[in-house]
């Protein structure tokens, strides 16, 4: 079992894009009963994956791209995205949501969260909520701090407490669910269907927002690993500037990689990781092939199963009182 990593994540790029674009057709058309795609790009790889394998299922005249910045946007973001939209031929149209996000109170919420920690903070600093470093170096649970900057470039990095944690992350959230709000909006108005754009990393551990990123219709690489996305994007032909950039969240207004915000890992080791947890291996075997330290391997895991637990409930639908039937047997079989 010493080859799990390569044997686990060896991708035939060609054969996935064909069994999840046939895959796709089959749940926009038949299951769903949509006449295309409305997918919200925003100029990192698993949107450009999503966006071209949209394209090759349904047609690029069949896909309607959305572009959803805030202020607080790396301006490359909708750069990026808009040269990949026109490569695919597919339409696309930009809605700035600030003025949304400002009408329900997502900047003032956060910040005044934030003056509880930080008293002298001003609206026009940035900021960014992060984990300590060296996550694995120690048995305790993750801890998050807030880490601020001036307009001067200076700034400094302080503990959060729980209840500020919490409101931070609560109003960051806005950014999401408001994007998701204006994708069904579009697919409402087109009788499309809203791709979500998750990988399998991101679906198992929890990484998104309930009724924000989390909500979509199809979610076309849920199953797969961010290494065969990576091995998606080369055959599609996304732009290596694309498949480059860092994961990061697009979340906060200082610059940010989802690592620092989440992971205990960088991303490519925490698949090989979450694949051997998958496997059934031990920390030792699984230490061998990723040359790192059983006890770094040990605190991974329970990194993974602390996620699985406590991010359970995005998983759920709503809870009923009782158990109601199906609409139909149809109904039933099509959702497996």
């Amino acid at each position: 079992m010493t080859t799990f990593h390569t044997t686990d994540l060896r991708l035939d790029a060609a054969g996935a894009t064909e069994r999840i674009a046939h895959a796709l057709r089959q749940q926009v058309g038949d299951v769903l009963k949509r006449r295309g795609l409305v997918v919200a790009m925003s100029g990192g790889l698993d949107s450009a994956v999503c966006a071209g394998l949209a394209a090759r299922a349904l047609g690029p005249a069949r896909v309607q791209a959305l572009f959803l910045p805030v202020r607080e946007s790396d301006p490359a973001n909708l750069r990026l995205a808009g040269e990949w939209a026109e490569r695919l031929g597919i339409a696309h149209l930009t809605e700035d949501i600030t003025p949304m996000l400002e009408a329900c109170g997502c900047y003032r919420r956060r910040n005044d969260a934030i003056r509880r920690v930080v008293p002298s903070f001003q609206d026009d600093w940035k900021s960014k909520v992060v984990l300590v470093e060296d996550r694995l170096q120690t048995d305790r649970l993750n801890v998050s701090s807030l880490a601020y900057e001036k307009p001067d470039g200076t700034g400094e990095r302080v503990p959060l407490p729980p209840a500020e944690y919490r409101e931070i992350v609560a109003a960051t959230n806005f950014k999401q669910r408001v994007r998701k709000m204006l994708e069904y909006f579009h697919a409402d108005r087109l009788h499309y269907a809203v791709l979500g754009t998750p990988n399998r990393l991101e679906y198992d551990q929890g990484f998104f927002v309930k009724g924000g990123d989390g909500l979509a219709d199809v979610k076309p690489i849920a199953h797969l690993y961010k290494t065969q996305v990576y091995d998606l994007a080369r055959y599609l032909g996304v732009p290596e500037e694309i498949s480059a950039r860092p994961p990061t969240t697009d979340t906060y207004s200082l610059e940010q990689t989802q690592e620092e915000f989440y992971w205990s890992l960088p991303v490519r080791t925490l698949d090989r990781v979450l694949v051997a947890r998958n496997a059934g291996l031990d920390a030792g075997t699984a230490a061998a092939e990723l040359g790192i330290e059983p006890r770094q391997v040990e605190r991974a895991y329970r990194d993974i199963e602390r996620k699985r637990a406590t991010t359970l409930y995005l998983h759920l639908p709503a809870l009923l009182v009782e158990p109601v039937a199906p609409i139909s047997p149809s109904v039933k079989a099509a959702l497996g």
